[in-house]
């Protein structure tokens, strides 16, 4: 069975059973006040008659009379005329009037007349009203017994008793009844026709599919776009996002955006150009590198927030008509960020592996003046490789920092630097008391800083030079990176932000914009942050040759990224070395970020 079919069947019995009930109750309530209005009229009734002064006058006389009064005599009687009329002009089944012995003294069955009453009297007679249906000699009537008082009070001489018939009483119920089936058959007509109009927008609305292929088609929507770790983003004709999936809310950092137009969501430049018609792609706030591949798909790789995102939007066409644009976002943050981690291991390898080798020689160089019993050259050969450390890196002021992890790290660094003409040194004030525990994310974030402040001194004319401070503030690294180059412009955007750029741009316009052109400031302020700490600029510099300082300098700050030197020996005694021979320094690093810090 269809599923209309089976919609119109279940609104109709829920109709019929809803109307149902209301014609009962309808019906219950119109016999209740059916029997209320009998009753009510019944009471008035013998109310009127019991304030009659002539009825309170006889049934006194016969109430007074001990002896039972004739029933001939209450044939012709007052009271039996009164009683009569009473009963003919208000169709009343009856209309009785008794004594204060229950003998009736009216009665419509003259041959009842003299004799006590069928029904109970004694409460009337005790001054009660009674409203009630009874049974008596006429049938089951509704009746309201109301008691009769002489003229002068005191207790009740008699009662007056009228009853209307269950056939008078119910003779308007049928017309009722009509009244109410005929509204509920009506309601019932309308019910169905409203519902066969609703299933027939309901199937126009879902092309025909039945609830089951529905729900297998949601069913099948939620597996794909939930299931995959990819994001993917629909936005119809009218930029009005229809489709988001947790993924690409995680990613672009959105909340609820079903429903909401692109323009008013913070996705960045790019991402919103990226699904314009024209394809047209740039941004001042996101780097995006790609471009568009067959059938309309265009590409981007871009910085959201915190993440490397790689876009690829492909336009929805049905018909000759454009539904939209559909972007696939995949998180490269990890592989961006694993690839600069390695790319330090790989240079820190390196360097080991050269200080191991020359380790080596100068073992070998040791061995052969023992051989040769010169003690004292020996001697004087050893003295001064304790004193600047085992392997000679080329970095001035190496010997202040004691840790062999920054030592060959920054060893490695300055060669490469050297190739490039520049000259990489370690700052006075540099005072590390400890041992390095995060060697990746220390790698990540000083290689970032040291690497563009390298680009930024080659840029920057003669002299080149890179200066690196480095501070331990109990177990947080603090560090800061200065060069010669030509700083950051005032005018320039935020060096952390990203910016797009076409494929075709000239490479060498990059020479102006040498601190933030590309994803390693962003990654790494991001790594400094997940560790609770972050990375800012200090000084744009940009002064004129001749300040001492006119590159930029940047700061980092890496918590628990160093055990402390009273945790472990050998960093005590590193310390108590570094300090004997670069004399006093400060006893933590600065911590405040200054102003510039977006």
């Amino acid at each position: 069975m269809r599923f209309a079919t089976r919609l119109l069947l279940v609104q109709l019995a829920t109709v019929v059973a809803v109307v149902g009930v209301c014609t009962l109750v309808f019906g219950f309530l119109g016999v209740q006040q059916l029997r209320a209005e009998s009753e009510a009229t019944a009471l008035n009734i013998a109310r009127t008659m019991a304030e009659d002064p002539d009825v309170q006058q006889l049934v006194a006389e016969y109430s007074a009379d001990p002896g039972t009064p004739e029933a001939a005599a209450l044939i012709d009687g007052t009271l039996q005329r009164i009683a009569v009329d009473v009963a003919e002009r208000t169709d009343a089944l009856f209309v009785v009037i008794t004594d204060d012995h229950g003998i009736r003294l009216a009665h419509p069955n003259q041959s009842l007349l003299g004799q006590v009453v069928s029904t109970p009297f004694e409460e009337v007679l005790r001054g009660s009203e009674v409203v009630d249906w009874e049974v008596g000699t006429l049938g089951e009537s509704a009746r309201a017994k109301v008691p009769i008082y002489a003229e002068s009070g005191g207790e009740p001489v008699g009662e007056v008793s009228v009853g209307f018939e269950r056939a008078s009483v119910f003779d308007d119920l049928p017309a009722l009844l009509a009244t109410i089936a005929i509204a509920a058959v009506g309601a019932v007509l309308l019910a169905a026709l409203a519902t066969l109009m609703l299933t027939r927008r309901f199937e126009r609305q879902t092309l025909g599919l039945q609830p089951e292929e529905l729900v297998a088609l949601v069913q099948n929507q939620a597996a794909v776009l939930d299931g995959v770790g990819d994001g993917v983003l629909a936005v119809d004709e009218a930029g009005v996002v229809r489709v988001c999936n947790s993924a690409a809310e995680r990613m672009l950092a959105l909340t609820d955006p079903v429903g909401r137009r692109l323009d008013e969501l913070d996705v960045g430049d790019a991402v919103r150009m990226l699904v314009e018609t024209d394809g047209g792609i740039g941004s001042r706030s996101a780097t995006a590198t790609g471009s568009g591949s067959g059938s309309g798909t265009r590409s981007v790789e871009t910085v959201v927030g915190d993440r490397v995102l790689y876009l690829d939007a492909r336009p929805v066409v049905r018909d000759g008509r454009s539904l939209g644009v559909v972007v696939v976002v995949r998180d490269r943050t990890d592989i961006e960020a694993l690839a600069g981690r390695l790319e330090t291991v790989r240079a820190t390898t390196e360097a080991l592996r050269a200080q191991r080798h020359e380790f080596a020689n100068r073992l070998h160089a040791v061995s052969g003046l023992l051989d040769a019993d010169r003690m004292p050259e020996a001697r004087a050969f050893l003295a001064e490789l304790t004193g600047r450390g085992a392997v000679g890196v080329g970095v001035d002021g190496i010997e202040r920092v004691p840790d062999p992890f920054l030592q060959s790290f920054l060893g490695a660094t300055a060669v490469a630097a050297r190739e490039r003409g520049v000259e990489v040194r370690i700052a006075d004030e540099t005072l590390v008391l400890g041992e390095v525990t995060a060697a990746e994310d220390v790698a990540a974030v000083l290689g970032n800083l040291v690497d563009n402040a390298v680009r930024a001194a080659v840029a920057g004319g003669a002299p080149r030079w890179v200066e690196v401070a480095l501070l331990t503030d109990d177990d947080a690294l603090v560090l800061t990176v200065a060069d010669s180059g030509r700083g950051v412009e005032p005018r320039a955007r935020d060096p952390f932000a990203t910016e797009t750029r076409k494929p075709d741009e000239d490479a060498a316009a990059d020479l102006d914009r040498v601190h933030g052109h590309g994803f390693g400031l962003p990654l790494a302020r991001d790594i400094a942050r997940r560790r609770g700490g972050d990375v800012w600029l200090i000084a744009p510099g940009g002064g004129d040759s001749s300040d001492a300082v006119t590159g930029a300098v940047f700061g980092a700050r890496l918590p628990s990224a160093v055990l402390p030197a009273a945790s472990t020996g050998s960093a005590r005694t590193g310390a108590s070395a570094t300090l004997s021979e670069t004399g006093p320094a400060p006893a933590s690093a600065p911590t405040a970020q200054p102003s510039e810090e977006r």
